[in-house]
């Protein structure tokens, strides 16, 4: 596509009385100076993958591994703190349990009667009574009321450990004893075996006791606290062996009964064997006075049930456990727990307290969970290591691969940058086939070469001006039509059909080629188009379709160096013996309606309207008025350039026009 001219030339033109125009310059690239850090592209992307392999693969592995570790951690800390709260919501439940039992056993007139004058059908209805509560939770193991002559009921589940004990008859669903004060004052106790439906299977006993509730301690912190709950323990039962506590409440309206329920906790450390959160985990449980009363290992477990039988509240159970020593100290820290991080023997541990709270006789006890950091995180490092090996291997593939395709890649481009600056040269020359690896460079080398191609013929058929002109104004659009104000220039060749005859077709072929292209360089150096070449004839526009508030001016211009570029032809072909050209010139300006117009598959950048076709009559009309060019009114009035004369002719009929029309012979000042 041609290039703009510069003021410089056009005025270069004016001035040789409108001879053709000067041919267009070569393209020039401009030159520049490389930058610092020009490389080759090979070096480019060699360097740019390696640094994008490892900018990526590191902290993507090192955020794998923090990001790992830190899910594990928290997940762990999660589990922890859970397991702890499960563990003490249990223990909640066993008290509470226990306490409700208690709590509506002191209320009941059949547990409350002196057993000492029960008949044998009384018996039975607090032998179903108790069996009824003990029904309401498996922590309970036993049932009981002492009074203040020394009376004591007790009911006790089927339970192993008291089948073992009592050696209860078969079917046995619970035991009732009775012990009752003598009026020798001996103490004698009575054990009655129940089935399931009530019905006594056996009886034991009227044997002599020392046991005496009123000396144990359950039933003086009861009467003690004047009605309110208390809770005593956690110790061995003597009868069963195994952990339990006693709840114990003064019956209201029996001044001197006291309810008490034994509940177990043997339970709270089977849970937090069977739920521990990893292989190293451990669980403790330690009442108020920071004494271990529960270990989630049934061994030491096993080993500590003993020590809590009969030692004082304020006595430290020997277990072997280095992460006691280090526990208890957080017992101590304000705040209701909590998760804390600790070293032992330089190996992290994560340790999560809760407090056992809700239930006033539980006050003080705290649920511990505790496990090696390592335990969730081996996993993550572990992973780390194999990331870090396969990373190294990848990158050390994608390095030898970087290298490999930087080279393909830029040996192809840098030929396809060659072909590129060729092209926008305007040297449209086939150049060599290219062949790569890669299959976009493929498609982009036979793109570029079609192109080539394309532009080599559509620089044949298409005015080069034009084009570059519409794609300049933005007029890409084949649909975009919009009225404005053009100047439009018609030619023709006075008598061609003569001179058509008179030679041969190849003659007037060559004739016509350097007629139009004498004419072509003039319009395109005073800024105009051609917009269509009509057999021997030139339609030409100015204004459209980059506007230009000088149009008129420049047209009239442009008219008369046509005039002048004829004339020099003319005189060329009078020497060679060729045939004179002599053109007539048809000027107009107006409104018109201008884009691209056409078929779907076949279009073309024209414009439209009456100021097209009175610019084409007014060419035709010079055969009436003598006249090589003849302008209208609207061109006369538009003009500004005081170089342009305008000679009136009068009034003219124009052909399809029911109005006439003034007409003006134009011509410059020194043609006078």
């Amino acid at each position: 596509m041609a290039t703009g001219r510069t003021d410089t030339d056009r005025a270069g033109t004016d001035r040789t009385g409108g001879g053709v125009a000067a041919p267009a310059p070569r393209l020039q690239v401009a030159e520049r100076r490389p930058t610092r850090w020009a490389r080759p592209l090979r070096l480019h992307l060699s360097t740019i993958i390696v640094a994008l392999l490892l900018g990526i693969s590191l902290p993507l592995i090192w955020l794998a591994h923090e990001q790992g570790t830190r899910l594990s951690t928290q997940a762990a800390s999660q589990e922890m703190r859970l397991l702890a709260r499960r563990v003490a919501t249990h223990y909640e439940a066993v008290f509470n349990d226990g306490l409700a039992v208690v709590t509506l056993a002191a209320a009941a007139d059949t547990l409350l009667e002196n057993p000492s004058t029960d008949l044998a059908g009384d018996m039975d209805g607090k032998a179903r009574f108790l069996d009824r509560a003990l029904a309401t939770s498996p922590h309970i193991d036993g049932l009981y009321a002492g009074r203040a002559d020394g009376s004591f009921l007790q009911g006790v589940g089927d339970r192993r450990a008291w089948r073992e004990t009592l050696d209860m008859p078969r079917g046995t669903d619970h035991a009732v004893r009775s012990i009752r004060p003598g009026a020798d004052g001996k103490r004698r106790a009575t054990w009655r075996f129940h089935a399931a439906d009530g019905t006594l299977l056996a009886r034991r006993g009227g044997g002599e006791t020392g046991y005496d509730p009123r000396r144990r301690p359950w039933y003086r912190a009861a009467l003690a606290a004047g009605g309110a709950p208390v809770a005593v323990g956690p110790y061995t039962m003597a009868t069963t062996g195994e952990l339990g506590l006693t709840i114990a409440v003064a019956a209201a309206d029996d001044p001197g009964t006291v309810v008490g329920a034994d509940v177990l906790l043997t339970t709270i450390s089977e849970l937090l064997s069977r739920e521990a959160v990893s292989p190293g985990a451990k669980g403790y449980v330690f009442d108020d006075d920071m004494r271990l009363i529960v270990h989630s290992d049934p061994a030491v477990m096993a080993r500590l049930l003993p020590q809590l039988s009969g030692r004082s509240r304020h006595a430290r159970a020997d277990v072997d456990d280095p992460l006691l020593a280090t526990v208890r100290p957080l017992l101590v820290a304000p705040g209701d727990g909590g998760l804390h991080r600790i070293n032992i023997d330089g190996a992290p541990h994560l340790v999560a307290l809760e407090p056992v709270d809700g239930v006033a006789g539980l006050a003080g006890t705290t649920v511990v969970i505790a496990a090696p950091l390592s335990d969730f995180t081996a996993e993550a490092a572990a992973l780390l290591k194999k990331a870090l090996a396969i990373s190294v291997a990848l990158i050390a593939a994608g390095i030898f691969a970087s290298l490999l395709i930087a080279r393909l890649v830029s040996r192809s481009l840098t030929r396809l940058a060659g072909d590129a600056a060729r092209i926008g040269e305007l040297d449209l020359e086939a150049a060599p086939p290219l062949a790569s690896y890669v299959e976009e460079i493929n498609t982009l080398s036979g793109a570029m070469a079609t192109a080539r191609g394309a532009i080599r013929s559509f620089a044949l058929y298409v005015p080069r001006e034009l084009v570059r002109k519409v794609i300049a104004a933005g007029r890409q659009d084949p649909g975009a039509a919009l009225r404005q104000q053009v100047t439009v220039l018609f030619t023709d060749i006075r008598d061609f059909t003569t001179v058509s005859e008179r030679h041969a077709p190849e003659d007037v072929v060559a004739l016509l080629a350097t007629y139009f292209e004498r004419l072509n360089g003039v319009v395109e150096a005073h800024d105009g188009v051609i917009v269509q070449y009509l057999g021997d004839s030139i339609y030409a526009m100015w204004n459209a379709p980059e506007a230009d508030p000088d149009h008129v001016d420049k047209a009239c211009r442009c008219t008369l160096a046509l005039v002048s570029a004829v004339a020099a032809l003319n005189a060329e072909n009078r020497a060679a013996g060729l045939p004179e050209l002599v053109t007539r010139f048809g000027l107009h300006t107006g409104v018109a309606v201008v884009g691209s117009m056409g078929a779907t598959t076949r279009r073309q950048y024209t414009a439209i309207g009456d100021t097209v076709n009175v610019a084409s009559r007014l060419e035709g009309l010079n055969k009436e008025f003598g006249t090589t060019v003849l302008a209208s009114a609207a061109i006369r009035d538009a003009a500004r350039d005081p170089a342009l004369r305008f000679r009136p002719l009068g009034a003219a009929q124009l052909k399809g026009r029911a109005a006439e029309i003034a007409v003006f012979e134009l011509s410059a000042v020194s043609d006078r």
